[in-house]
């Protein structure tokens, strides 16, 4: 690992569960199992998964795993890329999130950069009240499906990792059957692959934890949900004990 110094106007700086490492550009920066950010001793998790390093004036992330992808977005998540086995992506923006999962175990880190080769723009904000994915609404149920996937992640402080749950314990946080949970989560994802969204279909043996986990990486970096958004979850289990089927509607 390599503590922050007063670094040259051009390195970065990777900030995970509240450490940050300086990357100089004349070192290889590791992610994984082992290296220089040691994240985890999950067996899922590759022992070298991402590089860092600075190649013919400019900073690369690389994918040096096998198995696992990541979800790459500038921390604004204007601009989202899917970065597969053997895949890289430059670093041009101010701060970069990278998220990815391995097992049931989800990982968020940020990258830094002193001098940034883009700068974010304002984004504008959406005058129908709707969240949505290109041209794919989300309605209320749909929503709050993500947000009890998505819930660990959000409420955690910071960048770090949080254990995703069951489908079956969104359910019970929902207050849904596990029946109508999935009838919602094949719905999202069906959407989402329809705008080709990837990772969303997968295996027969795979498809039902990775389509959560890569559900919720790809909700975190395009903003569908938010931290703000965390008390929808309560008054949605509030209103089903109440008897309250004023939702029921858009269970499309």
């Amino acid at each position: 690992m390599h503590p922050v110094t007063a670094a040259a106007a051009d390195a970065l700086t990777v900030e995970f569960a509240g450490e940050e490492f300086s990357v100089a550009p004349e070192t290889v920066f590791t992610v994984g199992r082992e290296g220089d950010l040691a994240i985890d001793d999950n067996l899922f998790l590759h022992r070298t998964f991402l590089t860092i390093q600075h190649v013919e004036g400019m900073w690369l992330l690389s994918n040096v795993g096998s198995r696992l992808s990541a979800t790459v977005t500038d921390s604004g998540g204007r601009v989202q890329a899917w970065l597969a086995p053997g895949a890289r992506l430059p670093l041009v923006f101010a701060s970069t999130s990278v998220i990815f999962s391995a097992g049931p175990t989800t990982y968020e880190l940020t990258i830094h950069a002193a001098e940034p080769t883009f700068h974010d723009t304002q984004r504008p904000a959406d005058d129908d009240g709707l969240s949505t994915i290109g041209e794919v609404p989300l309605t209320h149920s749909q929503r709050v499906m993500i947000l009890a996937l998505a819930e660990p992640v959000l409420r955690r402080e910071g960048t770090g990792m949080s254990e995703l749950p069951t489908s079956a314990q969104a359910a019970e946080r929902l207050g849904w059957t596990l029946t109508r949970f999935n009838r919602k989560l094949d719905n999202v994802c069906d959407k989402l692959d329809r705008i080709g969204v990837p990772g969303m279909r997968g295996g027969v043996r795979s498809y039902a934890t990775n389509r959560r986990v890569r559900l919720v990486e790809h909700a975190l970096a395009a903003r569908l949900v938010t931290r703000d958004d965390l008390p929808l979850l309560d008054a949605e289990h509030d209103s089903l004990l109440n008897g309250d089927d004023g939702h029921r509607e858009d269970d499309a």
